[in-house]
């Protein structure tokens, strides 16, 4: 039996990505359980307002606020 080793995710020419993702890739959490945990919590605001989803689908030009931070999604 093979095991298929995945590599970093390829988003290919989509125009979005989950939140969860985008807060790993910044480097504003450590890891994906910390990601879920900040999100599910209410600790990040997406365009100013607090969106608890994990997967909600992020676009170039979004905002993101965590820990008195504030970034805007490029890609």
């Amino acid at each position: 039996m093979t095991e298929e080793i995945r590599g970093p995710r390829d988003y290919g020419d989509q125009d979005t990505r989950d939140l969860q993702d985008i807060l790993k890739i910044e480097g504003l959490v450590d890891t994906g359980g910390e990601a879920k945990f900040r999100i599910q919590n209410g600790e990040v605001r997406l365009n100013g307002e607090v969106e608890t989803r994990r997967r909600r689908k992020v676009r170039c030009g979004d905002i993101i606020e965590i820990y008195d931070e504030r970034i805007e999604v490029n890609w």
